[in-house]
């Protein structure tokens, strides 16, 4: 065996037409050694609105990742050590895009297949619905309501064997725009993490702007009474006048609350020396928590959504890197935050998950973040960053 030998799997490929449906494979027959806890395993849902997507899980060490390739690569949930990273939305069917309407509820069709823990949102805009420069731009975006081509798994068979998910997802559209997104997703067995590393070509003869929001979003068990976020900021301001009225509160999170309208805060990153920020949501008794870092080169700003409504609603809190706030673009292009890409170029996004299940893990990310925050005092904005 050489010292970079890797297994490759096709798992679907338009180019080669390659579909390889139902199917599952153990350690042994992804040529692993004895022992090394690794698996893979595809599900062609049926009945209801998911009929026609696929669910691919990746055992990793004490990992089990679930991927839905038709929903642009999102990540549905992640178990580890029996603690799941994810949240209960009332839409519990991994919906496929053929039954999403996008321009429905004033542009809020988006949300009739929300229910991922990583739910990508532009490229071509990202943010609220609503028209700018003539166009009317629906919630977040359609990369997430795209299925992926070009879906490969990759796994070294030598340690640290590490496992890779490839996707290609298209965002086309004559006399706009000619997109194509590489997605990766990277786990190890021996690791708590999972690393997210996105490459957005820009294909066209001409320059484009884009935008990208990493929507990721976490409930119970991390989400709890008592909960409560840590980061590495420069400026924290409310998105509108109600979120404002959280402002003390913002970095704390209470039990399901009814008639809890989102509160969402803008807040401008700092980074560490590698050019990584970094955010902590941790459980009450600081047991578990979830790690969002994010290379700020690309993603400079970070939108912190508080969802805390009653659970049947959606007990939920959104940690999210991204090139803009959640605003509709229109408010965005003098904030600065609505980049240009230029043409037959690219730009990498990389966001890791740290999946902490003990007090050991929470500890030394509350103690990076310390270290990272230094003598930088976060600056607390009370006026909303656009004025709504």
């Amino acid at each position: 065996m050489t010292a970079n030998a890797t297994f490759t799997l096709t798992i679907l490929s338009s180019q080669h037409g390659i579909d390889l449906g139902n199917f599952q494979l153990n350690g042994a027959q992804l040529g692993l050694p004895e022992g090394v806890p690794i698996a893979v395993r595809q599900q062609c849902l049926v009945g209801g609105k998911q009929q026609g997507s696929r669910l691919l899980t990746l055992m990793v060490g004490d990992k089990e990742i679930r991927v839905v390739p038709t929903r642009g690569m999102a990540i549905l949930d992640v178990q580890r050590d029996q603690v799941r990273f994810g949240w209960d939305s009332p839409v519990t069917e991994v919906v496929h895009p053929s039954f999403i309407n996008q321009e429905s509820a004033g542009g809020l069709g988006w949300l009739d297949g929300f229910n991922e823990m990583l739910v990508r949102c532009g490229y071509q805009w990202a943010g609220h619905p609503g028209e700018d420069r003539g166009e009317f731009l629906t919630l977040h975006g359609r990369i997430q309501n795209t299925p992926a081509d070009e879906v490969i798994l990759e796994v070294d068979l030598t340690p640290p064997y590490q496992v890779r998910l490839r996707g290609r997802v298209d965002e086309k559209r004559f006399k706009f725009t000619n997109f194509a997104l590489h997605t990766c997703l990277s786990a190890a067995p021996d690791s708590p993490y999972l690393e997210v590393e996105d490459t957005l070509y820009n294909l066209a003869s001409y320059d484009n702007t884009y935008q990208a929001i990493y929507h990721n979003n976490f409930g119970t068990p991390i989400l709890q009474p008592g909960a409560r976020l840590h980061i590495t900021g420069k400026q924290i301001a409310p998105f509108n006048e109600y979120a404002g009225t959280g402002l003390e509160t913002w970095m704390t999170m209470p039990a399901p609350t009814q008639d809890f309208d989102e509160m969402v805060f803008n807040i401008e990153a700092l980074a560490d020396e590698e050019g990584t920020a970094y955010a902590l949501l941790e459980n009450a008794d600081q047991t578990q928590g979830i790690e969002v870092a994010y290379a700020v080169d690309t993603l400079p700003v970070l939108t912190l959504w508080k969802n805390v409504d009653t659970r049947e609603q959606g007990y939920v809190v959104g940690i999210e890197p991204g090139t803009s706030y959640a605003y509709n673009r229109r408010h965005q292009w003098d904030l600065g935050l609505v980049p240009t890409i230029p043409a037959k170029t690219s730009k990498v996004f990389k966001v890791r998950f740290g999946l902490f299940t003990s007090s050991q893990e929470v500890t030394a990310s509350r103690d990076n973040i310390v270290r990272v925050q230094g003598n930088q005092t976060l600056c607390v904005k009370t006026e909303p960053t656009v004025q709504l």
